[in-house]
């Protein structure tokens, strides 16, 4: 079990943070390859190899969807450690498969076992919740999500690098980050799950909608889980249309798009990691969760409306900062319900988390394009994120909706 000793909390938390960048570091080493890697195996063009690429996705997130409680499920029976070691290692599986592919079949099963293993975040969020205190939550939360940041930014510029020297390359070494994870958690990660803080594994709950009917049960959690879901689904709009409203509106390069994203990622990374802290700490965490969701109103209301370049930045700090709103409402999801019930709680988070990918990128894309291409007879490329707009909107009514009381300051 996790000694009390602040060096080993220290090294348990550093550990589970390290585990999330680099888990996200070996998902981005794939961005730039993917494509390449379809071509290869279907000899297929770019727009068939895309089309491809989607249905990966969703089947990714699919099974994230599905499988997320199950494994948050046996957390709260077994632990945290076995389940988030044991997902590593299966993550490290799959990174080879998709090293060897020789045909698509076999990189869709690769996809399914990445997706079924894919709660990483999810336990180990479960794990931050068991070894801090209420008032740190929000912070660390931040951090992990900061973490994960990290990694899909870094990850991406790996993988650009290694691909020259062979398709395959990025694959393996996505394999040895998440096996090197594996070795490096079995000498430090202690515990964090008491034998007696545990709860007997059911099927019943091991699962998105049985998980959702246990977590209700607790007060004001369905509000929060509706509220992180319109988050989630808002946060996702500006990724999901940004290359193609930029180029219609501002007649970027590629290039210039490129630099943007990572831009906006810096930023998001900088406010999860740094600023959330203080913000949290000045006006509590209920107030931090609709702040972020007010400042994703304002910046999209710019990008919709405000069609000059010069809005860009404004707007780009003005949206990072909603991503506040996500660390802020796990912690007071984490605060509602009892430690164990952590992994349950988590497990429905990466499930809302799997909703998310799927119905932002088949929502907002085709709104965008009916919007720009005057088949409605209105022009309005900026009509996605007015719809994220309101959705942040509606996040912040759920929030503040209803007072939880012991568990959230005002």
């Amino acid at each position: 079990m996790l000694s009390d000793t602040g060096a080993a909390r220290s090294r348990a938390l550093t550990f589970i943070l390290l585990t999330v960048a680099l888990d996200a570091m070996g998902i981005g080493i794939l961005v730039p390859v993917i494509p390449k890697l379809l071509q290869e195996l279907t000899g297929q063009g770019l727009d068939q190899s895309a089309v491809i690429g989607g249905w990966l996705t969703a089947v990714f997130a699919g099974m994230q969807f599905l499988a997320a409680p199950l494994l948050g499920a046996l957390s709260d029976r077994f632990g945290r450690r076995p389940v988030l070691l044991i997902s590593l290692g299966a993550f490290s599986l799959s990174y080879v498969l998709m090293g060897i592919a020789t045909t698509l079949s076999w990189l869709f099963v690769a996809q399914t076992l990445t997706g079924l293993f894919g709660a990483t975040p999810s336990t180990a969020g479960a794990y931050i919740a068991d070894v801090t205190e209420p008032s740190e939550r929000t912070r660390y939360f931040g951090s992990m999500a900061a973490a994960f940041g990290s990694g899909l930014v870094i990850g991406p510029a790996l993988g650009g690098i290694m691909v020259e020297h062979g398709t395959r390359v990025p694959f393996f070494a996505a394999a040895l980050l998440s096996l090197f994870t594996v070795v490096y958690g079995f000498a430090v990660m202690p515990e964090s799950l008491a034998v007696h803080g545990r709860r007997q594994f059911s099927w019943l709950r091991a699962n998105p909608f049985g998980a959702l009917r246990e977590l209700r049960r607790n007060a004001g959690v369905p509000l929060l889980l509706g509220a992180a879901l319109l988050q989630r689904i808002s946060t996702g709009t500006l990724p999901a249309i940004w290359p193609y409203f930029t180029m219609q509106v501002y007649q970027w390069t590629p290039r210039t798009i490129g630099y943007s994203l990572g831009a906006y990622g810096l930023v998001t990374v900088g406010f999860q990691a740094g600023l959330i802290r203080y913000v949290d700490k000045w006006i509590g965490t209920r107030a931090t969760a609709a702040l972020g969701l007010a400042m994703l109103i304002v910046g999209y209301f710019g990008f919709a409306f405000g069609h000059s370049a010069w809005v860009v930045l404004p707007c780009i700090v003005l949206t990072a900062m909603g991503f506040m709103a996500g660390p802020a409402l796990a912690s007071l999801l984490s605060l509602a319900v009892p430690s164990n019930t952590q992994g349950s709680l988590q497990g429905m988070l990466a499930s809302i988390n799997g909703i998310a990918a799927v119905l932002t990128p088949l929502a907002m894309p085709p709104l965008f394009s009916a919007f720009s291409s005057g088949t409605l007879g209105i022009y309005f490329p900026g009509a996605p994120y007015v719809l994220g707009a309101a959705l942040a909107a509606a996040g912040i009514v759920l929030v503040r909706g209803k007072a939880i009381s012991g568990w959230a300051r005002a």
